[in-house]
């Protein structure tokens, strides 16, 4: 049973700023998200840009105060977004909530660590919220999909890793029997290295058998990595199949963009009244604020 103070409706300057930071379905709300997105490309850009040498050594100090300009805006949206909810911690523990916070981390860490403020590009991840803000609902009943084929396959995948790992193992330990350090297998981490590095494909040439027999286990090696890139795929590929011939919830039965801001969940129909989760009271736009 939800608790008398999580009952209590969001009024006055709270709810006007709520209404601006979480309903994207207003008009007020739909300009302050898009103006985020734009700040937040712009802001990437920024961090792109001071990472070339020829750009940081012309702009150098104006690129440093606009990612100043930028990392202080985040912060006190964050503050504000914090302030206008009932319960911080559960925005603060949310995914968003830990994307938003990541974002305005780098540039603070650069003060002691000077390299981690070009970390700061993890904010590109914010413009997640464009599924959202456009109403890109399909996109967002897509990736459900594919979110439930991943955790209902992740026994097999698990499994199929694990046989990976042994396989690997083993082909590495055999690599530094027939070949041994005169050839560059050096240790058997090192063959491992190259058991990995081979069997995915990849074939970086850093080290490679020249004995016959060693060749001739690498060609192995080789021709089972085409046959193991195929089973993860099609492990995904038979659950998202079988989702969808269960008839999974469709994209069309996905709610608004409503948060509640007393229990921080989605997904409530435009003229809900209360939470369906909580039994919060959710704030309701005037008429004048609807997009």
């Amino acid at each position: 049973m939800p608790t008398q103070e999580t009952l209590i409706p969001l009024t006055g300057w709270r709810r006007k700023l709520y209404i601006i930071i979480y309903e994207a379905d207003t008009r007020p709300g739909r300009i302050f998200d898009l103006a985020l997105i734009v700040a937040i490309l712009l802001s990437v850009l920024t961090v792109i840009l001071e990472s070339v040498q020829s750009i940081q050594a012309a702009w150098g100090p104006q690129l440093k105060i606009l990612d100043w300009c930028f990392t202080i805006l985040f912060t006190i949206e964050y503050a504000l977004r914090l302030i206008c909810i009932h319960k911080p911690m559960r925005y603060v523990k949310s995914f968003f909530g830990v994307i938003d916070l990541l974002s305005v981390l780098p540039l603070y860490l650069g003060l002691l660590i000077p390299e981690s403020r070009f970390l700061a590009d993890i904010r590109i991840l914010r413009l997640l919220r464009m599924f959202r803000i456009l109403k890109l609902t399909r996109y967002i009943g897509e990736a459900s999909e594919l979110k439930r084929a991943m955790l209902a396959s992740r026994r097999k995948i698990t499994v199929f890793l694990v046989t990976v790992v042994l396989l690997v193992v083993i082909l590495g330990t055999m690599m530094f029997v027939i070949e041994g350090p005169e050839h560059g297998y050096t240790s058997i981490p090192v063959s491992i290295y190259w058991a990995i590095v081979t069997l995915t494909t990849v074939g970086f040439g850093d080290i490679t058998p020249k004995t016959p027999l060693g060749q001739a286990l690498a060609s192995v090696v080789m021709i089972t990595g085409y046959g193991i890139i195929a089973v993860p795929t099609g492990i995904v590929t038979a659950e998202i199949a079988r989702g969808s011939g269960a008839k999974a919830k469709t994209v069309e039965a996905v709610s608004g963009t409503r948060l509640c801001p007393h229990c921080f969940t989605e997904g409530h129909d435009w003229d809900a009244r209360f939470c369906k989760h909580c039994g919060g009271q959710l704030p309701r736009p005037s008429k004048g604020e609807v997009s």
